[in-house]
């Protein structure tokens, strides 16, 4: 996620723990999805398309994050 951010994020992930907390719900919430599409943890459309959502509103909220710190 945000190739061209890799430095700021790993800098962001030590220095800023709210962009550490939703960079970590993003992971978690991105394997989750992976694991329910797999079909390793049981899950339907509904709830998969919800949670995708989620995460893309998370991926919109440090992407802002991030773009606040750039120069």
């Amino acid at each position: 996620m945000f190739p061209e951010y890799r430095d700021l994020i790993t800098r962001l992930k030590t220095e800023d723990s709210h962009f550490s907390k939703l960079f970590d719900l993003h992971n978690r919430l991105d394997q989750r999805i992976r694991n329910m599409e797999a079909r390793i943890v049981p899950a339907g459309p509904q709830e998969i398309e919800t949670l995708k959502k989620e995460k893309l509103r998370l991926k919109d909220e440090l992407y802002a994050l991030l773009r606040t710190h750039v120069s």
